[in-house]
């Protein structure tokens, strides 16, 4: 059992051990299915725990010029790395950190692509299957409009030589079953140019880790996908499926004001500042020990500390009144937070711990003023 005791308020906790579970089951399906699965640092880059993640995988995938570096110096690999636009001013320090790079327009292919292949660098293109099963509009990047990837009307009959590869990226918290649809899509509409590429990268969104998710079925994809174009090296890119249920947000309960009837513990933690998810997807996390809805006997919103009126999500029942300093623990907390927070008001920025497989506490990281004023100027 983890002693939260141990750990500062607010804290994001990682569990090594819950980690490492999730770990050895990707790796189980890399080795079965012959594919190579790499983090997304979009989701999660502690790099702390970057050591751990080496012993079951070899590399990541970056967005950016600063993910890029952290792949290089913090993972030990040079990155898949993918970004909507690159600028001229950062793409030769990106390249320098890349081991392939995929471009998201052709005319940004045009532009860098050739500098690219001189370095040594494997290039590829986004392509957008114009399908996907995501019902939140705003992580879907196949929608009507997308600025994400190049559709096949677009794409020449026979593409430059310098493209060795195509990246497809249309899951969000994605079952297999999802996957196999999209293939179905893929290959409908650019199978005709797979006997030009040396690679294909099916993205991210697979969450091979939750529990109802058939990892069996996903293998079989696979599978069939090398057996169809056995010169083609398949990737994944999943975030949430490396640490999914691997982790908490800490918190605790600093005041409670009631209004019209509808009582808010006030935490220290905000959602718009460290779980902008729960505002944005909308996403409801579990919070231990309550379950959600108004059906018991003590219920609460549970609101943020920040000055932003919607800072707020509910509501939970509680068994019991709640008290101010009482512990509050959002489950599931660990992926898309840390990457996303932001220090908005100032609010107290959450530390950052792991608990070890050994039952010991570590903090990696507290937050101060100084933090706060570095990022202003």
């Amino acid at each position: 059992m983890v002693d939260y005791n141990q750990f500062p308020s607010p804290c994001y906790v990682v569990e090594e051990e819950l980690l490492r579970r999730n770990l050895g089951l990707i790796k189980q399906v890399s080795d079965e299915a012959g594919v190579e699965i790499i983090l997304a640092f979009k989701s999660f880059a502690m790099w702390h725990l970057f050591p751990v993640f080496r012993e079951y995988i070899t590399h990541s995938t970056a967005s950016s010029l600063y993910e890029a570096r952290l792949a290089w110096e913090e993972f030990g690999s040079k990155a898949h790395t993918y970004s909507p636009a690159y600028v001229e001013e950062e793409f030769h320090e990106l390249l320098g950190y890349s081991s392939h790079i995929t471009f998201n327009s052709l005319s940004q292919m045009v532009r860098f692509a050739s500098h690219a292949s001189e370095m040594g660098v494997s290039c590829g293109l986004r392509v957008n299957p114009e399908y996907a099963e995501i019902e939140t509009e705003l992580y879907n990047p196949c929608a009507p409009g997308s600025r994400f990837g190049v559709t096949a009307e677009q794409l020449p009959q026979v593409l430059p030589s310098v493209i060795e590869g195509f990246h497809c990226h249309c899951h969000c918290e994605s079952s297999s079953y999802e996957l196999e649809r999209t293939l179905q899509q893929l290959e409908h509409k650019f199978s005709h140019w797979f006997h030009q590429l040396r690679w294909l990268n099916l993205g991210g969104g697979h969450l091979m880790t939750r529990n109802d998710y058939d990892v069996s079925h996903l293998i079989v994809l696979i599978h069939g996908l090398k057996r169809r174009y056995p010169h083609l090296h398949v990737i994944l890119e999943p975030g949430s499926a490396f640490t999914w249920q691997t982790g908490v947000l800490l918190s605790r309960v600093v005041d409670i004001v009631e209004n019209h009837g509808v009582r808010t513990a006030i935490l220290d933690v905000s959602f718009t500042c460290h779980m902008p998810d729960c505002l944005e997807m909308p996403y409801q996390p579990e919070v231990r020990g309550a379950m959600r809805g108004d059906k018991g006997p003590y219920v609460y919103r549970l609101g943020g500390n920040s000055c932003l009126s919607g800072d707020y999500m509910g509501s939970w029942s509680f068994d019991h009144e709640l008290q101010v300093g009482e512990q509050i623990i959002f489950e599931d907390m660990i992926h898309y937070t840390m990457v996303k927070t932001t220090m908005f008001n100032g609010i107290q920025h959450p530390a950052i711990g792991i608990w070890r497989k050994e039952g010991i506490a570590e903090v990696y990281r507290q937050f101060s003023y100084e933090d706060y004023r570095s990022r202003m100027g």
